[in-house]
């Protein structure tokens, strides 16, 4: 079976952050969210897209 969050401790850090950051303000660009995570906890590329993809998964999971 799959993991849902991947291993490594930076990572976990950078989704909760982005989840926080959102919380406070729902309008704000997740993908500019995502651009200010990878730099500020070093991520990697694959990271990054493991990130893009969690995210924009998220959103197709929520009714409008």
């Amino acid at each position: 079976m799959a993991t849902i969050m991947p291993e490594g401790e930076a990572i976990r850090k950078a989704v909760k952050w982005i989840s926080d950051k959102l919380l406070d303000d729902p309008n704000k660009s997740v993908q500019k969210l995502i651009n200010e995570a990878v730099m500020r906890f070093d991520l990697s590329p694959k990271d990054t897209v493991f990130l893009t993809d969690f995210y924009s998964k998220g959103k197709k999971d929520v009714p409008e």
